[in-house]
């Protein structure tokens, strides 16, 4: 049975695969110059991805951010299993962000001016977290209610008056 993502999740997905799902599309169309833009940035944060070349870690940068994108945007997805692809790719873009300089300002988490489009993926992480917290808060209520319909069955002779 396919259990349907809650309404409280729902807003978060979508403005947020529609986000990735839009940047991936992007990518996997881009130029050389902008796959070496791309690349070089990376590079600068993860040195150890100087030895994939621009064009192919653009394209696979592209169809990570569209399969995390489709995730979210996909209802079947459990939101637990969508959340762990969010945070792991926002946390990647989020070290970026921290490892590149220029990006923050002296001493501080605060971003530059330069760095305000890449402080973004912050909220992202943020949004993850909360996906990959939001089941462990469901599974307890669902305890709670279990033990509670026991409590009333042996009290109450199977007729709760709770």
């Amino acid at each position: 049975m396919v259990r349907l993502p809650e309404a409280r999740d729902l807003a978060p997905r979508l403005a947020t695969g529609a986000f990735i799902l839009n940047s991936g599309l992007t990518k996997l169309r881009a130029d050389q110059a902008t796959a070496q833009a791309v690349h070089g940035m990376a590079c600068v944060a993860y040195p150890f991805l100087e030895k994939i070349p621009a064009e192919r870690f653009t394209r696979l940068l592209a169809v990570s951010e569209l399969t995390v994108g489709g995730a979210l945007l996909a209802p079947f997805v459990p939101t637990r299993l969508a959340g762990l692809a969010l945070t792991g790719f926002s946390g990647g873009l989020v070290g970026l962000y921290l490892r590149i300089p220029g990006m923050r300002q002296q001493g501080s988490l605060r971003p530059t001016q330069d760095g305000i489009p890449m402080a973004k993926d912050s909220w992202m992480l943020g949004i993850g977290l909360g996906f990959l917290a939001a089941s462990g808060r469901r599974r307890r209520a669902a305890a709670a209610r279990y033990r509670h319909a026991a409590v009333c069955r042996r009290r109450h002779r199977g007729r709760c008056r709770c």
